[in-house]
């Protein structure tokens, strides 16, 4: 085992004995084109080589025992990027989701998708569907994919279908409340996330999970996405067990169950 491996070795036993893992890990994958461009190479290089990452990064969270892991592969905005740059990383897409998802169905990784996914070319999307129904009954790691993914508009979904809702009849007025909310959201049945996670650097979360993130914890790194593997999730994951998580509560509340 090379003094690497040993190092990420030691990094792993330490978050999982000696603090609480997030049970949802969120990212915001940045830094592809910097990433290409520092080396001299069209942006297409950076989003190939930030496929690396995202196998590494799944593996890791399978073996620690997370629950779900979202990426933000692909945001409305992204649509308005050049279109050859659009074509690539829908061909892209589509050869990933081949490649991979019979290594994912084989490590019980479960795929589920949110965004407005009749956006995506068909080719696309009929794959990532047949591996959404192929990983359906797994129980391990959920892989959730963001894919023409924007937070405000997620929320105005779910706010039309509740009003949708009301008029026909089917809740009233005083039901909604800030669970039935959650219950309209495309993330519905799953835990808010817990940390979340953005490369190259940049202090912003992009219109990402604006609803599901109340109260993430934000762990930024300088790190280039396509430079990002086990060893830097696993030191964002001891960062996010060193913080104290209050909900609005005081510390003494959190330290003293009988306080709160």
């Amino acid at each position: 085992m090379s003094k690497e491996d040993q190092e990420i070795s030691k990094l792993r036993e330490e978050v999982m004995t000696q603090g609480v893992l997030p049970r949802h890990i969120a990212i915001i994958m940045d830094g592809n084109g910097r990433w290409a461009k520092q080396r001299g190479l069209p942006r297409v290089a950076g989003h190939n080589e930030g496929i690396n990452s995202v196998r590494e990064v799944t593996r890791e969270c399978g073996k620690l025992g997370i629950k779900v892991l979202t990426l933000y592969t692909f945001s409305v905005e992204n649509w308005s990027r050049p279109k050859s740059e659009v074509s690539a990383l829908m061909t892209l897409l589509l050869r990933t989701i081949r490649n991979e998802i019979d290594e994912l169905h084989k490590n019980n990784v479960r795929l589920t998708l949110i965004g407005h996914l009749t956006d995506l070319p068909d080719d696309p999307l009929k794959s990532l569907m047949e591996g959404v129904a192929k990983t359906s009954q797994n129980t391990g790691l959920n892989l959730n994919l963001a894919l023409s993914y924007g937070g405000r508009v997620e929320i105005l979904d779910a706010a039309r279908a509740i009003a949708k809702d009301v008029l026909e009849g089917r809740i009233g007025l005083d039901d909604i409340n800030e669970k039935l909310f959650s219950d309209y959201l495309y993330t519905r049945g799953m835990p808010d996330p817990d940390l979340l996670i953005r490369t190259s650097g940049e202090l912003r979360i992009s219109n990402f999970l604006l609803w599901q993130m109340a109260y993430t914890e934000i762990y930024v790194t300088e790190t280039l996405w396509p430079d990002f593997r086990n060893k830097e999730l696993l030191l964002a994951i001891r960062e996010y067990q060193k913080r104290e998580r209050r909900f609005g509560k005081t510390s003494e509340q959190i330290t003293s169950p009988s306080e709160s």
